[in-house]
């Protein structure tokens, strides 16, 4: 395998400006499309090529992998694999920022570190040991979001329910891990970007760039995962000069400021905290109101 294949932007990328083999939002591990928001614009299926996750495996030699002790569609990577899935991962997400997939990549194959320091912090932790033992997952087939819409508004279900219809988004469209080499882990980001949603919530974030930054941010302290690093640096550069100003002078130090002195993110089972008051749960964590309101 040449590195030449591996970089070969155009076989990847596809035609970037007519379509974008991606679900939107690349900085948050993706989410359906908004017909409402041209940030979230985004159609697969007008895209005639073969989704950039499966060409980028397959010029790095990935296989699919089950052997026991894995987890279903798990792919098998040598240290070399994960090297070239990273930077071929790392250059598709720059030059494309809204590449989900891409940027999924690039947190699966470079989190490892990150990841066995989450995972230890939840096993420290008896809400977080309760995580990893029942390993729920949040999607709209174990979620009773009608019943989300019905509690009362000052409470972190109708919150997230809110956060929900007002974006057009659901939480079913979070990748599917496939690099991490231990099911535990894999575990850890995939609840990871499960709760990202939630995150939205209780920072009070919308979907659109400024308000992703910031979320990515708060992530970036939180977990100290590559990818969230990455979009904390190169982020702010899609933003305007005057989006760039509000995110430096006041969005970024309460992020970093929420980020660092929050209890770890990981470790709420905000499934049972439904009904609880959200300035409650954000007490809990230790996340205090934005220094800005940003619109949808």
């Amino acid at each position: 395998m040449s590195m030449a294949s591996v970089f070969n932007l155009r076989s990847l990328l596809g035609p970037r400006a007519r379509c974008v083999s991606l679900l939107p939002n690349s900085l948050t591990g993706g989410r359906k499309a908004s017909r409402h928001n041209s940030f979230l614009r985004v159609r697969k299926n007008r895209c005639g090529h073969v989704p950039g996750v499966a060409r980028l495996s397959a010029l790095a030699g990935a296989e699919v992998h089950n052997e026991e002790g894995l987890y279903p569609g798990h792919m098998n990577t040598s240290a070399l694999q994960k090297a070239t899935l990273a930077v071929g991962s790392a250059v598709m997400s720059l030059y494309n920022p809204y590449r989900h997939d891409m940027v999924a990549v690039f947190g699966e194959v470079t989190g490892g570190s990150a990841l066995s320091r989450l995972h230890q912090k939840m096993l420290r932790d008896p809400e977080g040991r309760l995580i990893l033992q029942e390993r729920p997952r949040i999607n709209s087939s174990l979620l009773d979001i009608p019943r989300l819409r019905s509690l009362p508004p000052d409470t972190f279900g109708y919150a997230y329910s809110r956060f929900l219809d007002d974006h057009h988004v659901t939480p079913d469209s979070r990748a599917p891990v496939r690099f991490v080499d231990d099911a535990d882990l894999a575990y850890v980001m995939q609840r990871y970007r499960e709760i990202h949603d939630f995150m939205h919530t209780l920072l009070g974030m919308p979907i659109n760039m400024l308000g992703e930054v910031t979320v990515k941010i708060f992530e970036a302290v939180q977990t100290g995962l590559p990818m969230c690093i990455l979009g904390s640096v190169f982020g702010p550069l899609q933003l305007s000069s005057r989006k760039r100003l509000e995110l430096v002078s006041k969005l970024l130090p309460w992020a970093l400021h929420c980020g660092s002195s929050s209890s770890c993110v990981l470790n709420v089972y905000y499934e049972k905290y439904w009904d609880e008051p959200l300035a409650q749960m954000q007490a809990r964590i230790g996340i205090t109101p934005p220094p800005l309101l940003l619109p949808l």
